[in-house]
């Protein structure tokens, strides 16, 4: 009998929503590493998390990930933003914030040792 195929899932998230996703997937069985980073447009705290599952399960998961990482707009002061010194708006900048980029990749090998 055949091995069922695996994808390994990458998403990155804002900090604050990726402890929310980790603790869904693991309640539902789904395993999950966070690994914590800074960084992007705004240099917020931002994570990643990888997640090896059955490519019948992506969905699933996604679905999991979309519920948990709600894009939104937010209203920053343009000092906290990367713009040189001599462009900066006067008032406060909408941008968008929160969702997920996630990257699902066909895994060629998997051991558990």
């Amino acid at each position: 009998m055949a091995e069922p195929e695996t994808k390994l899932l990458i998403v990155i998230t804002a900090d604050d929503e990726a402890d929310n996703v980790i603790n869904k997937l693991v309640e539902r069985g789904y395993p999950a590493t966070k690994v914590s980073s800074t960084g992007g447009f705004l240099r917020r705290g931002s994570a990643t998390i990888f997640s090896g599952v059955d490519a019948d399960d992506v969905e699933t998961v996604m679905g999991i990930i979309r519920e948990e990482c709600k894009a939104r707009t937010e209203f920053v002061p343009a000092q906290g933003l990367p713009f040189p010194d001599s462009i900066y708006p006067a008032e406060p900048v909408q941008v968008r914030v929160g969702g997920a980029i996630v990257f699902v990749l066909p895994v060629e090998r998997f051991e558990k040792t």
